[in-house]
């Protein structure tokens, strides 16, 4: 792994919790990164202590000691969730071409950056590879000699990508009714009740009733794309914000917290572009039956009816004792 400072571009993304921020920021600043984005949302009305502790947010990431070139874009005012990461990602890749992407409770290892900065120059310009993933939640089930592999699915708990990707974004999932028409989710998921799942999700976000999300919104621009993510063969980060005064992951799961590993290089590239579908059926079965604590509550009520479904059960989910 290499020891010199990082090339690529790191966007770190922060709010009110001073105790992750730390923590992740201590790993940026072991790989010393040569440009650092820092975004900031800003604190809510009414909430006691909220100012002061964007602001002791704001200054751990501010302290920096190494050669680093630092732009920042805080806000003034609370932009929420969606908003925040939205503009946020908009502004970053107004200033850069691609972009190592980290939320204050997203802990990489070391290895996760290298990781991303050789895969980011590899598939450059390959519109096939929408973005490099660091989260493996389905480690277990992965039996490749590759030290990575291709999803349809993917994650975005630590992750890389380029501006030319980002660009696709369909934050208001524009086509969304013509491609349900035209059974796209079919075409890609084989189980009818993974299309069930991501439809109620995508009919949700399509008349705006998750405002506290962006991510599924990302999803569905890369399925809608063909396009892949790249996914380590072991697990680069760890979410340490679960039950931390967080947004959307305020359940502790130990399926959604598995060790952090190190990636070993030099890095073993697979010999072809096929995704694993036997591993994202193992991570939509995840999704289906243990992520409702994640879903904006807006969208809890849909997916309440999917997971109450008894043949949600087919869909193969991982379990402690898998």
């Amino acid at each position: 792994m290499q020891t010199e400072a990082l090339q690529t571009p790191v966007a770190l993304f922060v709010f009110k919790r001073p105790e992750t921020t730390r923590r992740v920021f201590e790993v940026i600043s072991k790989v010393q990164p040569a440009k650092l984005l820092l975004v900031a949302d800003g604190p809510r009305r009414d909430h006691d202590g909220e100012a002061e502790a964007c602001q002791e947010v704001r200054d751990i990431v501010t302290r920096i000691d190494w050669p680093c070139d630092v732009s920042t874009n805080f806000a003034t005012s609370n932009l929420g969730c969606q908003e925040r990461v939205i503009s946020g990602l908009d502004w970053v890749f107004s200033l850069v071409e691609e972009a190592i992407i980290l939320e204050d409770d997203c802990l990489p290892d070391s290895s996760f950056f290298p990781f991303c900065q050789e895969l980011l120059e590899r598939y450059r310009g390959d519109s096939r590879i929408s973005s490099i993933a660091g989260t493996n939640l389905t480690q277990r089930y992965v039996n490749t000699k590759s030290s990575y592999y291709f999803s349809e699915l993917g994650g975005i708990w630590g992750w890389a990508t380029w501006r030319a990707e980002w660009q696709k974004y369909d934050r208001h999932l524009t086509d969304w009714p013509k491609l349900k028409n035209e059974k796209m989710l079919s075409e890609i998921f084989d189980h009818p009740k993974a299309v069930a799942y991501w439809t109620a999700i995508f009919d949700a976000v399509h008349i705006n009733q998750a405002p506290t999300t962006w991510d599924y919104q990302w999803l569905y621009t890369r399925l809608k794309n063909n396009a892949l993510t790249v996914v380590p063969r072991s697990n680069l980060i760890a979410n340490i914000g679960f039950g931390c005064d967080a947004t959307n992951t305020s359940v502790a799961d130990a399926r959604f917290t598995p060790p952090l590993t190190t990636m070993k290089f030099p890095l073993q590239h697979p010999s072809s572009f096929v995704p694993s579908r036997s591993i994202d059926v193992r991570l939509q079965g995840l999704f289906t039956t243990s992520l409702a604590h994640r879903i904006p509550r807006k969208l809890r009520r849909i997916s309440t009816r999917l997971f109450k479904d008894r043949s949600l059960r087919e869909i193969p989910a991982i379990t402690n004792n898998d």
